[in-house]
């Protein structure tokens, strides 16, 4: 007897208990249509338990986010009320038309945020007043300074400055209406100038510095000339001398007058500075901690909130979920019982077939029942198993094409990226070359205008008629052509050089330690003859010291590829506009480049595929695509960084690149890792 026919026959129900006959009476695809019933309940009763937490949740949601816009909005305010006071306290040090322009800009802005946002906002609208009030005070006190430190400067210049400079001409005019420096007037007139001049420097130190005892220093000094002057006046030998002594007094008195209205004109710009500035950024500070420490506490309990409502549905949902899965098990459990009997023989072909036996036939495709119609599908599923073998080896023969394709796929854009690299160093060459040649030429006909003129000369020597006349306008001549020479050679040899660093760093990968604005001065020397074809302006932002241990030929390829795409995307048609170059440190181990332009800007869908490879919106026009591709794997890969794009039509774009100072070790060359 076989395995087989210890089997019971398709249809049959073996013994076992009542729950067994019960489940055994039915059909199975009403069993499984039973526990698809309960799957279903069990869905909806999840799916009303979740939309109702939902609601909750969404509640929450709104409330925590209300206090975060809330919390950013009065960041925002807080940041624009410190640059208004940095504006401020800015001009008073150094006076400047254009940060006086931008104040005026800063207060209105601000002054719009605060009525428009501000105002609307539920929870920072009873503070909107009380900090619009503040921020207009401070605005008008700024005001009053402005016309403050303009008295000072009129008094300064009228009242000090003015009589010192007529004081030492009357000291010079005495000097001259001396006789000699025996006369008994000279050794005070002596004492009195050289008091004279210290009190000048006090004066001027009072004035840049506001150190009092200067003040106090050059009253002392002035006071101590006005008592030289009757003196000078006794020992006077001449009527010039005493009407310049007698000038000199009065000069001396101006000027001692003017330093008391000095003093009076700092004690008023101190008070202002006291009242209308500092008192008004205390009386903003007193307005926005209470809020910043409300913000917080909001910000806090809405979180709790949103936390304690997600807790809840969760376990709600977890318990209900879990009472379900149970019944579910214990369901399923045991109609797979009542059905496993009768497929053990269906089984057993089954495993012949997936041990590659497709040779065995399967019986019972005659029957009428479940069982039977399951025997049908395992004949068809035998049939397609042959299939799939046949398409199985298919497959492997269409694989190892696929690969052999890929990897000339990969094989030509590393040569499409090499190209694109050769062709950015190629115009480079073709700019310098260009730029070179017109110091180069203008030299040359400079030289040949040299040997021209000394060939004359030397013919007039022979002959032995030159003039003095001649001689030195040959002289001239030659050294007029010499500083030619020399300035544009030396103009030639400061762009081949640039050039040649440029170049060596671009042809060679080596990690080196550069000056970040050095390097930046050297490529952007190689990029100038394309600007100068253009209708294009360059802003460079750089500051010197930022020393970095990276790969400048990397970088350099970074600042071609990003000026090249946006002579091409951003001003089309040789188009006006202005590339900005900024660079910053952030934090003590990174640095910010900022590349931007003020052109055409991109579309939404052409910034979330601009760094893909292959992608060009200039595809007739001879674009590869590669550019801000080989720009993404070169911040990201080779310099260790990161990039962020950001771009509005007719606006711009802007490309924000950080960078570590120490580039990563080990990381790969971008055309090496794309082989």
């Amino acid at each position: 007897m076989t395995a087989s026919d210890q089997l019971p026959a398709a249809g049959t129900v073996p013994a076992g208990n009542g729950v067994e006959r019960l489940i055994r009476a039915l059909p199975i695809r009403w069993r499984i249509l039973a526990i698809a019933a309960v799957n279903v309940a069990v869905a909806v009763v999840l799916a009303t338990l979740i939309w109702d937490g939902g609601k909750v949740l969404s509640t929450a949601w709104n409330d925590l986010r209300q206090v975060r816009d809330s919390d950013q909005l009065l960041g925002l305010v807080e940041s624009e009320t410190r640059r208004l006071q940095n504006l401020v306290q800015r001009y008073f040090n150094r006076p400047d038309s254009v940060v006086s322009a931008e104040i005026l800009l800063s207060r209105e802005a601000l002054l719009i945020t605060m009525r428009s946002r501000v105002a609307a906002d539920p929870i920072l609208a009873p503070s909107a007043e009380g900090l619009t009030e503040a921020i207009e005070r401070l605005t008008d006190g700024f005001g009053e300074l402005r016309l403050a430190q303009a008295t000072i400067a009129r008094t300064y210049e009228s009242q000090v400055l003015k009589p010192a400079k007529q004081m030492a001409s009357l000291y010079a005019g005495i000097d001259e209406a001396t006789g000699n420096r025996d006369s008994p007037i000279w050794p005070t007139l002596t004492r009195s100038r050289e008091t004279y001049s210290a009190a000048v420097i006090a004066a001027n130190s009072y004035y840049f510095s506001l150190a009092s005892g200067e003040a106090a220093e050059a009253q002392q000094l002035l006071g101590a000339v006005e008592q030289t002057i009757p003196m000078m006046l006794d020992l006077a030998e001449n009527e010039l001398q005493r009407g310049r002594l007698q000038a000199l007094r009065e000069q001396t008195s101006i000027m001692r007058e003017g330093l008391t209205r000095l003093a009076e004109n700092f004690e008023t710009r101190a008070r202002l500075l006291r009242d209308a500035i500092d008192g008004n950024q205390i009386a903003m500070g007193a307005i926005m901690d209470p809020l910043s420490r409300q913000m917080r506490t909001r910000a806090q309990q809405a979180q709790e909130r949103f936390d304690e409502t997600l807790r809840n549905v969760y376990w709600n949902v977890a318990i209900v979920a879990g009472s379900f899965l149970t019944a579910i098990a214990l369901m399923g459990i045991a109609i797979a019982h009542s059905i496993s009997a009768p497929l053990h023989e269906l089984m057993s072909t089954m495993n012949a077939i997936v041990r590659g036996r497709y040779d065995q036939r399967i019986r019972g495709l005659k029957a009428r029942d479940e069982i039977g119609e399951m025997a049908r599908a395992m004949e068809v599923f035998r049939e397609n198993a042959i299939a799939r073998q046949r398409a199985e080896e298919e497959l492997r023969a269409s694989k190892e094409r696929a690969e052999t394709a890929l990897a000339e796929l990969r094989e030509a854009q590393r040569s499409l990226i090499e190209a694109e690299k050769l062709a950015a160093l190629g115009g480079l060459v073709a700019g310098i070359a260009h730029e070179v040649n017109n110091p180069v030429g203008i030299s040359l006909t400079v030289a040949s205008s040299l040997a021209h003129r000394s060939e004359g000369f030397a013919t007039e020597l022979a002959t032995g008629q030159i003039r003095r006349s001649r001689l030195a306008e040959f002289v001239d001549g030659t050294r007029e052509a010499a500083a030619q020479l020399v300035g544009n050679l030396q103009r030639a040899g400061e762009l081949i050089q640039s050039f040649k660093q440029v170049a060596v760093d671009r042809s060679h990968t080596e990690r080196r330690q550069f000056d970040l604005l050095e390097s930046t001065e050297q490529i952007l020397s190689s990029l100038r003859p394309g600007i100068r074809k253009s209708n294009l302006t360059l802003r460079v932002d750089v500051p010197a010291g930022i020393v970095m241990d990276s790969y400048p030929g990397d970088y350099g390829q970074v600042l071609t590829n990003l000026f090249l795409n946006a002579v091409s995307h951003a001003f089309p048609g040789g188009q006006s506009g202005t590339i900005r170059i900024a660079a910053a440190r952030v934090g003590p181990n990174e640095v910010e480049i900022v590349f931007a332009d003020d052109g055409r800007g991109m579309h939404e869908d052409v910034q979330r595929r601009a760094f893909e490879p292959f992608f060009t919106t200039r595809r007739h026009l001879g674009g590869t695509g590669l550019g801000l591709h080989i720009v993404y794997n070169l911040v990201t890969r080779r310099l260790g960084g990161r990039i962020a794009l950001a771009s509005a039509l007719r606006r711009g774009t802007e490309f924000r690149m950080t960078i570590p100072l120490v580039a990563p070790a080990g990381e790969a060359h971008p055309s090496e890792t794309s082989k």
